[in-house]
Parts: structure tokens; sequence; C-alpha cells
């Protein structure tokens, strides 16, 4: 049986360099997103968000990216949620993206506020009617019985709602505004290329290379 400790791979497919990225690391984010769609990695548009709670003990989950732009990351979950009680009390959190075919991880940190009552709103109609009802049908993060619970409450609020259900008041997107940026890119002998991009004073972003 093969240890983990034994598990290697050598990174060879890409570099990344200063002459080579953007100044912007929006435009440098948005090349490797599109990037990483083109090529069909699994799940492109999945990141991993870390909050940190009252306890100062970190949590992380797994959600969709659901837009962005020079205001930052959004993505759309349940308000009441453990991350959502989590960023009301600290509104800070970090995003990561490993698209392991491409050997690229993308880090971003920064303070996060909730969307506007109409972006939420929008991307909710924009949803397929199940996940509109599911919505409103999970207690997430609460403790449940079973299933049943959640196959009752789909189907009670499928007749409640029938094909019009609205935006639930706890449910809403939250918009990450980067403070930091890093890129990373696999190299061989594990002399990884990391770029990072963090504010200047006078505007514009300060571009350095930090030790893999």
């Amino acid at each position: 049986m093969t240890s983990i400790a034994d598990l290697r791979k050598s990174y060879e497919r890409h570099e990344l360099s200063e002459d080579a990225s953007h100044a912007d690391p929006l435009k440098q984010f948005d090349q490797w997103l599109h990037e990483a769609i083109n090529s069909e990695v699994p799940e492109p548009n999945a990141m991993t968000v870390a909050t940190v709670g009252s306890d100062l003990r970190p949590s992380t989950r797994v959600v969709l990216i659901k837009g962005y732009d020079e205001r930052g990351i959004v993505w759309y979950t349940n308000y009441d949620s453990r991350k959502g009680r989590e960023l009301a009390g600290n509104p800070f959190a970090a995003l990561q993206f490993h698209w392991v075919e491409l050997e690229r991880v993308v880090r971003i940190e920064g303070r996060v506020e909730r969307v506007s009552e109409a972006e939420s709103d929008e991307y909710f109609h924009s949803r397929p009617l199940d996940s509109r009802i599911g919505a409103w049908a999970s207690p997430q993060s609460q403790v449940i019985s079973g299933r049943g619970v959640l196959v009752t409450n789909a189907a009670r609020y499928a007749a409640q709602f029938m094909l019009q259900p609205p935006r639930p008041p706890h449910w809403g997107g939250f918009r990450l505004a980067p403070e930091r940026w890093e890129f990373w890119q696999g190299r061989p002998s594990r002399l990884h290329d990391r770029l990072r991009y963090t504010p200047k004073g006078q505007g514009g972003w300060l571009r350095e290379r930090l030790a893999p």
C-alpha cells in the first residue's frame, strides 16, 4: 500500500511571471477563471470560503462564485447558516480557488458585506424552481431529525408558492471586496510561482513575488 507521505507530483504545465501577468489582479483572475472554464476542469466556479466565528475558530466550506467585478466576488447563501452568522459577527473572509488540472490556486482575502436586496432578488428569480423551493425548505446548518424534514418542507412550500416562490428574507448574496490577492502556479522542484497583490497607497496594486 502506498504511503500518503510518498504521494508526490511534479508541477510542469505552466509558469507565472511578473512580465506575463496582469498589473490588475481582477484581470489576472478573469483570465485564469476563463482558462479553467475553457479547459473544462470540474467545477471551475467552486471556491472555498473561510470564516472565523466568535470563538475564534475558523471554518471552511465550498460554494459557487456567482459574479465578480471591480467591487468584488459574489456568492449566495442562507444568511442564517453558520457562515452567515459568522460573517455577521466578523465581516472578513478568505476565498480559495483550486484548479487541480491547471496546477493553479487563487487566494483572495477581504471584507464581506451583503449585496443589495435588488441583486439578491434578481439572482434568486433566475434560479431553477427546485432551487428556489430548496432555499425555503432547508434550515441550513441547523440540526434536523432526518432527510424527511427536507422532503416535507419542500412539498409544503411547493404547494404554498406553486411556480412563484418569493426570495426568503434569510437568503441572499455576499460580496467580498478584495484587499489581498495571491496567484499560485505549480512549478518543478517545488519552486512554485507565487504573486501577491496588495493595494497601493495612491491607487492601483503592488505586485510582489513570494517565496514558495
